[in-house]
């Protein structure tokens, strides 16, 4: 089986003592490409460089709510740039991660809203999908995506709103990315919303290093887990693994405007 973590921060500190091995590992996993996401404008430069140096993995360049109180305005023409530059590269594929995160009372939600509209805007112009965080906020998201209606969607990273959330994204074409957190035996609703989801609408990832699987507890996660991920997740829908990862192949690949048949 082959697989696409469309959901990782390889770039972090925490892979730099072994990333090399990871992706070694990954290979031998299947996972044969990853989606790295930038979420504030230090690590755009750095992110790049790694992605340029490996055809498995691509890029996506955002500033992420959580770090609200990092961005600063000309990151928002920054990114403008950076998009103008790489929109055409066949490794630059979303713009992301964006979002909202009403999770966190101390983030000012106007500014957050003003943020997210901002880098929608210049996804729409640089004709991108989006990787979309979104924490407690699915009312507010939907209602700006409908304003906006993007030539291309994207993926809600690590879905776990209610089913009537997931037909709105889903509406507006977005796929649902799915990871660890559905793996935890107290997650008893997500379980319930997973296993009802259609299978056109999803996406596996990890959001490496976070958001580790149960099989992992406590530890650092990371993308070539995504085979044992995928096996949980076909068991709460009561399908094979082989059907949920083929399925989760063609959508990223639709989502991402790639050819499965070019994979490595």
């Amino acid at each position: 089986m082959r697989y696409i973590d469309t959901h990782t921060h390889l770039d972090f500190p925490e892979f730099d003592s072994d990333r090399q091995q990871v992706l070694t590992r990954c290979a031998a996993a299947g996972v044969d490409r990853l989606v790295i996401l930038g979420v504030f404008r230090e690590n755009w430069d750095r992110l790049w460089r790694m992605v340029a140096a490996d055809n498995r993995l691509f890029a996506a360049f955002g500033l992420h709510p959580i770090y609200l109180a990092q961005h600063q305005q000309q990151h928002l023409h920054d990114l403008a740039e950076y998009l103008e530059r790489l929109a055409a590269h066949p490794q630059c594929c979303a713009v992301g991660e964006i979002g909202l995160d009403y999770f966190l009372p101390e983030l000012n939600r106007e500014r957050q809203q003003r943020l997210f509209c901002a880098q929608l805007s210049l996804a729409a112009d640089a004709n991108l999908p989006v990787l979309l965080h979104v924490r407690r906020a699915h009312a507010d998201t939907i209602a700006i995506l409908k304003r906006y209606r993007l030539p291309r969607a994207g993926i809600v990273h690590a879905f776990a709103g209610s089913l009537e959330e997931a037909q709105e994204y889903i509406r507006l074409g977005f796929k649902l990315g799915l990871g660890g957190a559905a793996t935890w035996p107290q997650a008893k609703k997500l379980h319930r919303t997973v296993a009802a989801l259609p299978l056109d609408s999803l996406v596996l990832e990890t959001d490496s290093p976070d958001m580790a699987p149960s099989f992992h507890a406590y530890q650092r996660n990371s993308p070539e887990y995504l085979p044992q991920i995928c096996l949980a997740l076909a068991a709460l829908r009561g399908e094979s693994a082989e059907i949920l990862a083929s399925a989760c192949l063609h959508n990223s690949c639709e989502i991402f405007d790639w050819s499965s048949t070019t994979l490595i």
